[in-house]
C-alpha cells in the first residue's frame, strides 16, 4: 500500500531533524546516523508519527542509560564508544522493528504494528538493563548457571538491571499506546515480548557470545527478533 504523499514528505523532514539531533548528541556515529535515518524514515512512512514517537522514546531511554555511570563503565571496560553507536549496532537493535513496520505498510496486518513495538521495547529493555546494571552493580548472576560474575559479563543479569529493563519496556509500550499506535490490550503483550527478548539475549550471550560463536550485534538482532515473534504469537 502506497503511503500518503504528505507522510512521505514530512517523514523525510522529521527524519533529517532527528538524525542531526541524534548525531549532535553523540548518540550515534556518522555511520550509525545513516542507518538510523533509514530506520526512522521507514517507521514514519509505514506507521506514521506515532511510530516515530515510540522510536524517540527508545532513543531517550538508551541515550540516558548509556551515559548514566559512564565513568564506572569506563573502568569496567564496557562503556559505549564516545562517538555513539555504529551502523551495525543501530541495525542490530532496530532492523527488526523497521522490517515489521515495512511489513505492516505492505499488508496492513495489525499484528505487525504490535511486533514493531515489541522489537522497539526489547531494544530499550536490553540496553537499559545492561547499562544500568553495570552502573549500579559490581557483580551479576550468569543466567545459565547463576554463578556470580563481574558486571558486564555476557549473559550476566542483575536485579537492578532487570527491573530497569522491564520499566523501559513499559515506557516504550505506554508511549505507543498514548500516541495510539497500539491498543491498551496490547501494552502488556509488548512488555512481555520485550522481556522475553531480553531473556533470549542474555541466554545467547552466555551460551554463544561468550564462546565467540556470535558477536554482540547478532545477539541483539536475535533478541529483537524473538520479541517480535513472541508478540506475533500472543497477538
Amino acid at each position: 500500500m502506497i503511503a500518503p504523499v504528505h507522510r512521505v514528505v514530512v517523514g523525510g523532514l522529521v527524519t533529517l531533524a532527528f538524525t542531526v539531533l541524534a548525531r549532535w548528541l553523540r548518540g550515534v556515529s556518522f555511520s550509525g546516523a545513516i542507518a538510523g535515518a533509514v530506520v526512522c524514515y521507514v517507521l514514519y512512512v509505514a506507521e506514521g508519527p506515532a511510530a516515530f514517537a515510540t522510536l524517540v522514546a527508545v532513543f531517550v531511554l538508551t541515550w540516558t542509560s548509556t551515559r548514566f555511570g559512564y565513568r564506572r563503565k569506563l573502568g569496567l571496560g564496557t562503556a559505549q564508544n564516545a562517538d555513539g553507536r555504529t551502523a551495525s549496532q543501530v541495525l542490530a537493535n532496530l532492523a527488526v522493528a523497521a522490517g515489521c513496520a515495512a511489513s505492516y505498510g505492505v499488508t496492513r496486518q495489525a499484528p505487525f504494528v504490535l511486533a514493531t513495538v515489541a522489537a522497539l521495547a526489547e531494544a530499550a529493555t536490553d540496553t537499559v538493563s545492561s547499562e544500568l546494571g553495570q552502573a549500579r552493580s559490581k557483580t551479576a548472576r550468569l543466567i545459565t548457571t547463576w554463578e556470580v560474575v563481574p558486571a558486564g559479563t555476557n549473559g550476566g543479569i542483575s536485579v537492578a538491571g532487570t527491573v530497569a529493563g522491564i520499566a523501559a519496556a513499559a515506557c516504550v509500550a505506554i508511549v505507543a499506546f498514548l500516541t495510539r499506535l497500539i491498543e491498551l490490550k496490547w501494552v502488556g503483550i509488548a512488555v512481555i515480548a520485550g522481556f522475553a527478548g531480553m531473556i533470549a539475549d542474555s541466554l545467547l550471550g552466555a551460551l554463544l557470545e561468550e564462546r565467540r560463536v556470535l558477536n554482540n550485534d547478532w545477539v541483539n538482532f536475535l533478541g529483537t527478533l524473538t520479541a517480535a515473534a513472541v508478540a506475533m504469537l500472543l497477538a
